[in-house]
């Protein structure tokens, strides 16, 4: 296998950096969990892509959808609408509580989230929308105000009424409070806070169920119970963001399910569209025909596309036809031994989190004051990829030294088995100096 290069030129000599380091090989094909670059040489994907390829890359049923729309409508006028769209519409709908029936579809979660926080700000009448230190939502103007983990700097003000709570990270209490088992004492001064701050325009708490891009961050028991009375407290509408979490990953449809909470407001994005661009915002009738009659406006030159719409449905469909929740959790279940097997070799990794095929690991300098050991992660990282092993899709600033790793929910056993071989040998060389210098 071979991709040709047309020039002497560098590859990325004519493309914009946009926040992460390219990585050191041009990949020309994908299947499964398996990448192979243009040279031909085979990478385990631990990422699913960038969190998206759920059911493994280019699934043939993924392949399937896409020729089927072919020869129906890739793209439409954004006030037509598709058989697929509304079939996809209606599988949601009945997934799903009574209260989240209608859905708005999108091509990425930061355009999902931007469309809820401005539903959220119509129905209300507010605009403070309150975010979690270590969120992560998007790249657009709104999504990014709510963004506290990356992302915010040097681009001048963002959105007024952007208000933060401490998200409730047990392994490094934000309020030097808990160590290990969060209490819920974060929120109640995080709530406190907010207070403090707001103006009395409140319109929307928005929150990742699990915390990815903050470090995989599992809140404790009735958690999210507690954030929603504060917010029915406050007039203030619960935004779930569940680009990540949604549709088997954590051995459930929606996070929402797993926590016994229900979102005012539900979010969806990457695990929706099976590696293709797709998300969601989804409301309910209520709140529809109130920013409707109200002007709600959120026309984009794909919103409501026929092709992404097809594919949804074959991802809704693979993921019953193959139990892909449950598999997620007993594949979750091996990933998670594995990887406190690596913690019990090597003393760099301080924590392991997370449940189902959304595990966090923490590299630090050393357990007791558990300083983040980002260097070293991007030196393992990089010493990962060498052998075969792409498993970190963050290795910029702090980030670098949590792991994110979320394969594929078609996953197998040997696949698991090979890639934390690969870790342990990566880890091994790195902190033995056997690792080549980066070029």
């Amino acid at each position: 296998m071979s991709m040709p290069h047309a020039s002497n030129e560098p590859w990325d000599q004519h493309l914009i950096h946009y926040g992460m380091p390219f990585a050191p090989r041009l990949i020309a094909k994908a299947r499964g969990t398996l990448l192979w670059d243009s040279e031909g040489r085979e990478i385990l994907d631990f990422t699913s892509g960038q969190m998206c390829a759920t059911l493994g890359h280019n699934h043939p049923r993924i392949v399937q959808a896409i020729r089927e729309a072919c020869e129906g409508a890739l793209h439409l006028f954004s006030g037509m609408l598709s058989p697929s769209v509304v079939a996809l519409s209606q599988r949601l709908a009945r997934m799903l509580p009574p209260h989240l029936s209608r859905s708005l579809f999108l091509s990425t979660g930061a355009e999902a989230n931007e469309a809820a926080l401005k539903l959220a700000k119509m129905h209300t009448g507010g605009f403070e929308v309150v975010g979690f230190t270590g969120a992560w939502h998007g790249m657009t103007s709104g999504a990014q105000s709510v963004n506290y983990v990356a992302g915010r700097k040097g681009y001048g003000p963002m959105m007024p009424g952007s208000l933060i709570l401490p998200a409730p990270n047990a392994y490094h209490c934000p309020v030097r409070h808990c160590r290990n088992a969060c209490d819920g004492t974060c929120l109640t001064v995080g709530f406190e806070m907010v207070d403090a701050q707001s103006t009395g325009a409140p319109a929307a708490l928005i929150a990742e169920p699990i915390e990815s891009s903050g470090g995989i961050i599992v809140p404790p028991d009735g958690y999210w119970r507690e954030v929603k009375q504060q917010c029915e407290k406050r007039g203030m509408l619960l935004i779930f963001d569940e680009a990540q979490t949604a549709f088997g990953r954590l051995g459930c449809d929606f996070a929402f399910q797993h926590f016994g909470v229900e979102p005012d407001v539900l979010t969806l994005s990457k695990t929706l569209g099976g590696g293709l661009p797709l998300a969601a915002a989804v409301i309910s009738d209520e709140m529809d025909a109130n920013c409707h009659a109200k002007g709600f406006v959120h026309v984009t030159s794909h919103v409501s596309d026929p092709l992404p719409a097809h594919v949804g449905l074959a991802v809704l469909d693979v993921l019953a036809e193959e139990n892909l929740n449950a598999r997620a959790l007993e594949m979750g279940e091996v990933l998670s031994a594995g990887l406190r097997w690596l913690q019990e070799r090597h003393e760099i990794i301080g924590d392991v989190r997370g449940f189902g095929l959304l595990q966090g690991v923490e590299l630090v300098k050393d357990r007791e004051t558990r300083a983040p050991d980002a260097e070293t992660g991007r030196a393992i990282t990089r010493r990962c990829m060498e052998l075969g092993l792409s498993m970190n899709i963050v290795s910029v600033g702090a980030m670098a030294a949590i792991w994110r790793i979320a394969p594929p929910l078609t996953v197998s056993r040997a696949e698991l088995d090979r890639g934390l071989a690969i870790l342990d040998q990566a880890i091994t060389d790195v902190l033995a100096g056997d690792a080549p210098a980066p070029g």
